[in-house]
């Protein structure tokens, strides 16, 4: 189960309604970085029955269920910070992150 904090999901909604389209958000992982993994989000257009489907205050999470051992609680809040601005993943399995916080461990 991913959860959003209410920015992040206010957010992701009005990046939906800037885009004129979308069903909700697909969250998963790639190998990349120094640590290992990065988490990747795309916005979902269509129904993609492959994926387990979550709802996190009135938005829909998208998961690969192969992803699912590296995201199962994780909370995904929006942040501000000095002149940088995005989505932060707080992730309970997470072992280590590298010095930029590009990239995590499990």
């Amino acid at each position: 189960m991913l959860t959003l904090t209410e920015i992040a999901a206010n957010k992701v909604k009005d990046n939906i309604l800037r885009r004129g389209r979308g069903l909700g958000i697909r969250i998963g992982v790639k190998t990349t970085g120094c640590s290992g993994l990065a988490y990747t989000l795309e916005y979902i257009d269509h129904i993609d029955e492959t994926l387990a489907i979550f709802e996190s205050r009135g938005v829909y999470v998208y998961v690969d269920p192969k992803h699912m051992p590296y995201l199962s609680g994780v909370e995904m809040n929006w942040k501000r910070q000095g002149l940088n601005e995005g989505f932060d993943f707080a992730n309970p399995n997470s072992k280590g992150e590298c010095g930029c916080g590009e990239s995590f461990s499990v």
